[in-house]
């Protein structure tokens, strides 16, 4: 795996992307959990729309993202691991295990850091919930969350294919947590013993300040528990349950040009942050 291109990673990634994408909007279809509000394939343009802007902008800016970084890293012989004569099972298990509790790291100070939370309140203003919500972030909070690994890898010196899994797995469970899913009570309740379910995560999107300051997590459900940010249930039903952010639910909430400039205007930051 250490012969892996950047161009073949993109391609094994937009090829997974595209199947798990397909699997969920025809599982959203066949079992939703909400009824979806009107105007919804203006959002998916938009989101989408956004995420393949993100797309472009981190290969542009920061082109040691993703695989590259892990070569780079091997190359100049940097990092924890590169000093470890540790399996390459283990290598993998635990910076998997590290890259998400940065991620869950990284989530909590972006509700926390007003500015940071203005990058980041571009996803809670969607005004519904489903699968695209799990692709749309404004490109500044994109570029700083691809900073932030790009370090995690250096310090690490993380193996190409522990990179590979790791961003793959954020990618598959961003949009699985965000679906609009209906899932077997017993089985949303064996799930997340591990995993972030929909159910779980949508208490995170919630209105109410007090619930979209819980349940960070994007992959495992136990940084969460373990760090106290755990909520199982939301006040409304879930069926019911008002979605984004007092203030930005108007058109606004599903133009692309407005998501763009929404980091700069005002609103709302007493009551969004924690």
């Amino acid at each position: 795996m250490n012969n892996l291109t950047v161009d073949a990673e993109s391609a094994i990634r937009l090829g997974i992307f595209l199947a798990v994408f397909l699997l969920l909007a025809v599982a959203e279809i066949l079992w939703p959990r909400r009824r979806p509000l009107p105007g919804k394939l203006r959002r998916w343009f938009t989101n989408i729309a956004l995420s393949a802007f993100n797309t472009l902008v981190v290969r542009l800016f920061i082109p040691l993202a993703g695989v590259a970084s892990a070569l780079f890293a091997q190359d100049q012989g940097w990092g924890l691991f590169n000093l470890l004569a540790l399996p390459g099972w283990l290598e993998i298990a635990l910076f998997v295990l590290l890259f998400d509790v940065t991620i869950y790291w990284q989530h909590r100070l972006y509700h926390v850091v007003p500015l940071l939370w203005r990058l980041h309140r571009t996803h809670h203003t969607d005004v519904d919930y489903d699968l695209t919500t799990g692709n749309r972030f404004h490109p500044l909070s994109i570029l700083l969350s691809s900073l932030i690994k790009l370090a995690l890898v250096f310090i690490l010196g993380a193996a190409v294919l522990a990179i590979l899994i790791s961003e793959l797995l954020l990618n598959i469970t961003s949009m699985f947590n965000h679906s609009n899913l209906r899932l077997p009570l017993a089985l949303d309740n064996g799930l997340r013993k591990i995993v972030v379910t929909p159910d779980m995560h949508r208490i995170h999107h919630s209105v109410d300040p007090r619930e979209h300051n819980k349940n960070f997590g994007f992959n495992f459900s136990w940084w969460d528990r373990l760090f106290g940010s755990y909520l199982q249930f939301p006040q409304q039903a879930h069926a019911t349950m008002p979605i984004g952010i007092t203030g930005f639910q108007g058109p606004g909430s599903s133009q692309l040009g407005s998501l763009l400039i929404q980091p700069f205007t005002r609103g709302n930051e007493p009551d969004s942050v924690q």
